[in-house]
């Protein structure tokens, strides 16, 4: 398994036998949450968002998705930014992921951490170890992209034979992760040909209201993707672009395009 412990969220890497991961994280966030709220005296929500899950395979994308959970903590407000060389420092000094225990920069790794993932860079720890701080680096150098690029479905991180076997499970089962499965799957269709239409335009400010007011996508992740603070800045870029297009008759014509265009989509 693999952790990243950031100011409002978190992110786990973990490997189940059983089809109870929703369970058990629901299990671990609310235990944590109650216990931190008593000790802290403090109430309310302590993680940002609710819980997401995406199945990956482990053999082709595991060591790829470990090294990009891990690098959290240093990569840049922007998504697609180049990791600046510097933070390689930051990285192996922050203490709250299991960064420091693949890389070999912690004296004891905790009793619950499973390192087992290791064998993926060797199968003797240290060789591993050193080969996972090569590929680390790696990133630093824009060698590496994000393995999110090739999520399918909005759910499968793997190949045609996982995607097929998971849609045939969840198909006509009415349960709610199948049914939220099979709705996020549905949406990143969507959403994907969307950035099809989009691929040829060079307006940020375009870009993020099609797919915030087209595409339904949430103006808090589009805000980390384009380096706002918040979602705040993306509100407020949507009415201004909304009071310029009212009096750009070709911005207008633009968006107007645009919704056209998927409507044919979505038919």
């Amino acid at each position: 398994m693999a952790y990243c412990l950031m100011l409002n969220h978190y992110h786990l890497v973990l490997g189940t036998p059983q089809g109870n991961l929703s369970r058990a994280a629901g299990w671990l966030q609310v235990t944590y949450t109650v216990r931190f709220n008593a000790r802290h005296r403090r109430s309310g929500h302590l993680f940002q968002g609710r819980f997401k899950a995406q199945l990956v395979e482990a053999d082709e994308y595991g060591r790829w998705l470990v090294e990009y959970v891990h690098l959290n903590p240093v990569r840049p407000r922007r998504a697609h930014t180049p990791l600046p060389i510097e933070r390689a420092q930051d990285l192996d000094a922050f203490d709250w992921s299991s960064h420091r225990d693949y890389a070999g920069l912690r004296a004891k790794p905790a009793e619950w951490l499973c390192l087992d993932w290791l064998a993926y860079w060797g199968m003797d720890r240290r060789a591993a170890q050193t080969a996972y701080r090569h590929e680390i680096n790696r990133w630093f150098t824009g060698e590496k992209a994000s393995p999110w690029e090739r999520l399918r479905a909005g759910l499968v991180l793997g190949g045609d034979a996982l995607l097929a076997r998971v849609c045939a499970m969840v198909e006509g089962k009415q349960g709610l992760d199948e049914t939220r499965w099979t709705r996020t799957q549905t949406t990143s269709t969507l959403r994907q040909r969307l950035r099809d239409l989009l691929a040829q335009e060079t307006d940020d400010r375009v870009k993020i209201w099609t797919r915030v007011k087209l595409g339904g996508e949430r103006p808090s992740d589009i805000a980390r993707e384009y380096g706002y603070r918040d979602q705040s800045g993306v509100g407020q870029l949507l009415k201004r672009l909304d009071k310029t297009a009212a009096k750009d008759p070709n911005l207008r014509s633009k968006l107007d395009h645009l919704k056209a265009q998927l409507s044919r989509v979505q038919s």
